[in-house]
């Protein structure tokens, strides 16, 4: 059935949308891990590239990096474990000079700076080698650390010779990082059943999520629309951070148009770091509802309610007040993070979906995403609503999972 949209009290409008964006920051500054260093990574590549700015703006993005200083030394001071460390002890038990020490030392310690800033918006096959190689170190790091230190105590117990140590780090290393990659590269569906009253007939639809198109190819998009294509979904729901890039062209998310059912959309922290109204304008053109603080209509009995992504811990609360939550229809809320679910339930919401969180994607970070967000992965309830957080589809930064895995979630609904 072709959906039908219902006019929203309510749409995002661009003249508001950067007092939108600054509501709630102070009050949320740990909401989002990745966007305090890449604001102040961007700022100073802007400089680099000689944008002019007035007084007022550069005592502003002053104001800001001087604000955020204490996270960039929590992250500066986490590459000696990280990155310093392992090279130095690798080195050391294996017996590599000094030369070939700092050789190795200088690239894997201040990759991450390169990639993060003066070639974060740079495109190219040599740039594209560089971002790949250090992403794969990023996410290798923490699984070459937890190796390390379990032979540090073999070889201090004399179980492990220093060189054969060494040795076996990197083998066991390079093992798991390589499953991480399968694991990044192989997303699982994950089915969810359940059955509601405000249902007159059964409903079956899939949820994608941080997909990262731009961080990851066309052709990781393609294998994602034949395995949805293969599940014969009525409808898909993509809740943010698709793109994580600008300039991604309508030939990049070309097969979305293979798709023979209504695709709807809401934006995502990601879309908003980028060329956000060139992205919704693409995705419509492309055939894709983005629903902005907007509703629709699957069919009758079935409504779907889309808001913008914002650090706002109150965003929830605030834009469904602005759309008619339909009270005898099954609702299904579309926002990215994982938040303001008791305010949907309060609101008559019967299925919130969210992702963002990537459940950590390599451990050990799940503990530091954990600590932000209380529901990190999974189904939750509260009375007769329920949420659901996606581990995610694709990944941010390296194409690796340890830990967790990605998933395309299908929701099989029964009525009654």
């Amino acid at each position: 059935m072709k959906p039908q949209t219902q006019d929203a009290e309510h749409q995002d409008p661009a003249e508001n949308k950067g007092d939108d964006e600054n509501k709630g920051d102070d009050e949320n500054k740990g909401d989002d891990e990745n966007k305090d260093i890449e604001k102040c990574l961007s700022t100073v590549a802007s400089v680099d590239r000689g944008k002019k700015m007035t007084p007022s703006a550069a005592v502003a993005v002053k104001a800001e990096v001087i604000g955020r200083l204490p996270f960039l030394t929590i992250i500066l001071l986490l590459h000696i474990p990280l990155f310093v460390y392992p090279v130095l002890r690798l080195c050391d038990w294996l017996g590599a000079s000094w030369w070939l020490t700092l050789l190795l030392l200088l690239p894997t310690t201040f990759c991450q700076i390169l990639v993060r800033g003066p070639l974060r918006r740079r495109r190219g096959g040599l740039t594209r080698a560089i971002r790949l190689t250090a992403d794969f170190w990023l996410g290798a790091s923490p699984i070459l650390l937890m190796t390390l230190l379990t032979f540090e105590l073999l070889v201090l117990y004399g179980l492990v010779a220093e060189r054969a140590g060494g040795l076996l780090v990197m083998g066991i290393t390079l093992a798991l990082a390589g499953i991480s990659v399968l694991l990044a590269l192989l997303p699982m569906v994950k089915r969810i059943e359940f059955g509601s009253p405000r249902l007159q007939q059964g409903a079956r639809f899939v949820q994608i999520t941080d997909v990262h198109i731009g961080s990851r190819s066309a052709g990781f998009l393609a294998r994602i629309v034949r395995r949805i294509k293969s599940l014969a979904p009525d409808f898909v729901c993509i809740t943010g951070d698709f793109v994580d890039a600008t300039g991604v062209g309508e030939e990049q998310l070309a097969s979305l148009t293979q798709l023979d059912c209504p695709i709807y959309f809401c934006t995502g922290n990601h879309e908003r770091y980028e060329d956000l109204e060139a992205i919704v304008a693409r995705l419509g053109r492309l055939g894709v509802q983005v629903l902005r603080t907007a509703a629709v209509y699957e069919r009758e009995d079935l409504q779907l309610i889309g808001i913008d992504d914002r650090e706002d811990a109150l965003r929830v609360e605030q834009e469904l007040t602005k759309v008619k939550v339909d009270q005898a229809a099954f609702t299904i809320l579309l926002y990215h993070r994982p938040r303001g679910f008791e305010a949907a339930a309060k609101a008559g919401i019967d299925l919130m979906l969210s992702g963002h969180t990537h459940k950590g994607q390599i451990f050990p970070f799940n503990f530091i995403v954990k600590s932000v967000f209380d529901k990190l992965a999974g189904l939750y309830t509260t009375g007769s609503s329920r949420l659901y957080v996606s581990q995610g589809t694709g990944t941010w930064g390296p194409v690796m999972r340890f830990g967790t895995r990605s998933e395309i979630t299908l929701f099989d609904l029964s009525a009654g």
